[in-house]
């Protein structure tokens, strides 16, 4: 279990120790980090192509990777932020993708990657957000954050 020390007692965490939580912990971190990751490909390879919300984009890789950190170190206050960004980049990604699959005309700056491959890229954007959504919700459904004191040693618990 996960402990930490208080005036007279350990505090213990036992809804972290179960199997079901820390995989659910895993799979939120793995999430944030994996839409993170699409989303610097996706801006670094169309940098020159993306018209707006450049900083909006850095703002939110740099905001999912430090979601990533704290949920890692089991902040359960993060997750319904997640749950909500994600639902805000799963709508910037519905609303994207077609724009890059539409750059196959002339006129159009080429960007870095392939604009068929951008387009793929946001597109795959909508699922995971969606699962970043529900995974981060049923984590937070498993109060990580109830905390049970045990008394040092066979101390009598203060009342």
């Amino acid at each position: 279990m996960v402990a930490a020390m208080a005036a007279d007692g350990v505090m213990e965490h036992p809804n972290r120790a179960t199997t079901a939580a820390r995989a659910t912990r895993a799979v939120v971190v793995v999430l944030l980090l994996v839409s993170a990751a699409l989303m610097i490909v996706v801006s670094v390879g169309g940098w020159k192509s993306i018209e707006g919300a450049k900083a909006l984009q850095v703002a939110l890789i740099v905001a999912y990777l430090g979601m990533a950190v704290l949920v890692a170190g089991w902040s359960r206050g993060v997750l319904p932020v997640a749950a909500a960004l994600g639902v805000l980049v799963a709508i910037f990604a519905v609303v994207a993708a077609p724009g890059w699959y539409a750059r196959d005309s002339d006129g159009f700056v080429d960007p870095a990657l392939s604009s068929d491959v951008l387009g793929l890229l946001t597109a795959l954007l909508v699922p995971l957000q969606a699962l970043l959504v529900a995974v981060a919700m049923r984590a937070f459904q498993q109060r990580w954050n109830v905390a049970v004191e045990r008394p040092v040693d066979g101390a009598p618990a203060a009342a």
